[in-house]
């Protein structure tokens, strides 16, 4: 059996790989990771999350080892040039097929093209599989063998999918015998950069502590939601003062855990059969589909990831040029408490919580009327869970440019939602530490029923109900 070349890329395990497993089906198994700095740098990356992805290739190469598996680790700061790259490894390690898990992106289908067609010319294969969502993407279609554009078809076809049988997971392959153990010294040194090496600033503090990389610690995490908050998930999800979502967007992003290994822990005691115990169960398994939706969306319909709306006449719309407000809204100074909370918790850590993810999005785009791709790209660049797909679709679910997208009358007012989820203001005092002294009442508008007040934080830069009416106003223009 011949040589096979294992492609690393946002799947960075061995349980439940999809494509190592086939790998190992097919002969002696060598990794590959391709570090690309410039093209990181070009998508946004988060330093975060480029520190959360360098540390867990630390521990997959441990892994690795441990099934007599070598691992090589390249530098190659633009895709463009990963093609050549690969075929010059697979001549001098004598490679047959190259191995990979499916992206969505343009930009990486594109990547995947001129390595398949570079690897052609030399009786090679880039074999690719499914592997980041549950179904296929392309394989899901209505009646009209057209892509769905709407969440709720979306969800029903794929409830009918799971009840016939919920996909199982791949197990880790044998370890390879020594005998076939590939001695890939003369081409690497093992040695993975330091993300100042690859030219990101990072202090990381005490964040890496809340980021824990590994595989068996993300499965513990699952393991303790399932058991532990699943049951009240519906009920507790959306107030950010409460540990009560799953905390795995980040390990589901760069594959440290996989779908399938959400959607088998999620009916794990209904012995794997897809039935529906208590609501939590369910509002937990439509989230993992909205994920699951957005992917096949980023596939369907390229345009999204190529700074474009998905609904092509919102092209049209007139945002504003506010450097300033944009500023304050970047670095939570809008003097709308709520706001600038998730603002500085997604500054500090690396992440926001979702319902809040929502409430500063439609701020921005509705209240400041700021084009949501400034929005899209300030996430991006400070989410350690910052996915393609689920960021956009997210952004333009609340600028109300997307699919399934929020009508554009229906505007959150921060206050209510403050109000509504944070009611204490836990959450406010938190991460807007001036307002601490605040009761619960003045604390979600310090200023509204007392102008006069004398507090070292800054008065709303925008009339909340004006501004509404602007954005009515600008959308009834398209």
């Amino acid at each position: 059996m011949q040589k096979q070349l294992l492609w690393f890329r946002q799947d960075l395990r061995i349980q439940d790989h999809t494509a190592l497993w086939h790998a190992a089906q097919s002969g002696p198994v060598i990794a590959l990771v391709i570090l690309s700095p410039e093209q990181w740098r070009m998508h946004d990356d988060a330093p975060i999350k480029l520190d959360f992805y360098l540390r867990q290739i630390q521990a997959i190469q441990q892994e690795l080892a441990s099934i007599q598996i070598p691992l090589i680790i390249r530098t190659v700061p633009l895709w463009e040039n990963i093609a050549a790259e690969i075929d010059q490894l697979c001549q001098k390690l004598d490679i047959e097929n190259v191995h990979a898990n499916i992206e969505c992106g343009v930009n990486e289908l594109n990547r995947d093209f001129q390595v398949q067609t570079q690897l052609n010319q030399s009786n090679r294969d880039l074999v690719l599989y499914h592997d980041r969502t549950l179904f296929p993407v392309g394989s899901i279609r209505n009646k009209s063998n057209q892509p769905y554009q709407v969440f709720g078809a979306f969800k029903k076809y794929c409830y009918e999918q799971l009840s016939i049988s919920i996909p199982q997971c791949f197990p880790i392959p044998e370890t390879q015998a020594l005998n076939d153990a590939i001695d890939v010294g003369e081409l690497n040194n093992n040695s993975l950069p330091t993300l100042a090496e690859l030219g990101f600033i990072f202090n990381p503090n005490q964040i890496n502590k809340q980021w824990q990389i590994g595989e068996q610690y993300a499965l513990n995490v699952l393991d303790d939601f399932i058991e532990n908050k699943v049951r009240h998930y519906q009920l507790e999800r959306d107030f950010p003062q409460i540990e009560a979502t799953s905390q795995l967007s980040a390990y589901l992003n760069i594959g440290i855990l996989s779908i399938r290994q959400c959607f088998n822990a999620l009916f794990r005691a209904q012995f794997g059969h897809f039935s529906i115990d208590h609501v939590g169960q369910q509002t937990w398994l439509d989230e993992l589909l909205w994920r699951e939706f957005y992917q096949h969306i980023l596939f369907d319909f390229p345009r999204v990831s190529k700074h474009l709306p998905f609904k092509m006449p919102t092209q049209q719309l007139q945002w504003r040029d506010a450097p300033n407000d944009l500023s304050a809204w970047q670095t939570g100074q809008t003097g709308i408490p709520i706001v600038d909370a998730g603002m500085r918790q997604l500054l500090h850590t690396g992440w926001m919580h979702n319902r809040i993810r929502m409430v500063v999005a439609m701020f921005l785009t509705k209240n400041l009327l700021i084009d949501w791709r400034l929005g899209e790209q300030w996430f991006m660049q400070h989410l350690i869970d910052g996915d393609l797909a689920a960021n956009n679709g997210g952004w333009q679910w609340c600028a109300s440019t997307g699919t399934d997208s929020v009508p554009y009358f229906r505007i959150f007012n921060p206050i209510s939602q403050s109000q509504k989820f944070d009611a204490q203001g836990d959450y406010i005092r938190q991460w807007v530490p001036e307002l601490a002294h605040l009761d619960a009442k003045t604390i979600h508008e310090p200023y509204a029923k007392n102008p006069n007040i004398e507090l070292n934080y800054p008065k709303p830069i925008v009339d909340l109900k004006q501004s509404r009416i602007r954005a009515i106003e600008a959308f009834k223009q398209i």
